[in-house]
């Protein structure tokens, strides 16, 4: 690698990684692309795929392409880096975009996995903790509340891309959100039914992960909330907000505090 492609490498890395304002910024402006990027899928979803759609999924796909090629091009093990399963995500998002123009605005559906990459970076989580105090207060349920939504989106995509026209009362998008979310509150209103064996597995899945993700959910906003601070000894993360000793290894804390719990 030359020397001015080492410099370009390094840059891109620092933009990742790094700690500077800069950094910072650029991360959130990710974020703010990951938000819209989902809101835009969400919305077009259940639309006829016309030619102005067309156009933002192209550039969309080439932001979320250019993307993924960076990180791979920074990645110490590029093995390893595609072994993961938000890069993974990705790639099957950037198949959907790139399959639609060919498979018909069915498989758009699968543009919602983007969902999966909400939150989930590191270096976007320290970002997060040092800039907002009531993520720092509340980050539990709110990385609780994210995960139960991109599973909603995620179900609802493959609810209506493996079983939509195929089981009654199942054709449009509408139709698989309602059914996926009746079926993880356990509601069950019965107007929508999988009579399939290949259904009702998929109505399991959505019943076991969802009800375990909605009570991690209830568990954060009703239990009080823990602060984080890395114990110096046994290097616990989590205490009580009036902790003065670590319940793991009781030795004196001294958990920085604004003022007011």
């Amino acid at each position: 690698m030359s020397s001015s492609d080492r410099s370009l490498h390094d840059s891109v890395r620092l933009l990742y990684e790094g700690r500077s304002k800069r950094a910072t910024r650029f991360r959130y402006a990710l974020l703010v692309f990951d938000v819209a990027s989902i809101v835009f899928f969400l919305a077009t979803a259940t639309l006829p795929l016309t030619p102005a759609i067309l156009v933002a999924d192209i550039l969309v796909a080439a932001v979320i392409g250019v993307d993924f090629l960076c990180r791979l091009w920074i990645a110490e093990n590029r093995l390893r880096h595609l072994r993961q399963f938000y890069v993974l995500v990705d790639v099957l998002v950037l198949a959907s975009l790139l399959a639609v123009p060919v498979l018909g605005q069915g498989w758009a559906v699968l543009r919602l996995l983007r969902a999966l990459r909400l939150v989930h970076s590191y270096h976007l989580l320290r970002d997060l903790r040092r800039d907002w105090r009531f993520f720092r207060l509340h980050e539990d349920a709110i990385l609780a509340a994210v995960n139960l939504l991109v599973f909603i989106f995620a179900m609802t995509a493959l609810v209506h891309l493996l079983r939509g026209g195929r089981e009654p009362g199942l054709n449009t998008y509408v139709d698989a959100l309602y059914f996926t979310v009746t079926t993880l509150t356990t509601t069950g209103y019965g107007d929508i039914l999988m009579d399939s064996g290949t259904g009702r597995l998929l109505a399991v899945g959505i019943m076991i992960v969802g009800v375990g993700l909605f009570l991690r959910l209830a568990r954060t906003i009703f239990v009080p909330a823990k602060v984080r601070h890395k114990c110096p000894e046994c290097g616990l993360l989590k205490h009580d907000p009036d902790a003065i000793h670590c319940k793991h290894c009781g030795i004196e804390l001294k958990i920085e505090t604004e003022g007011a719990q």
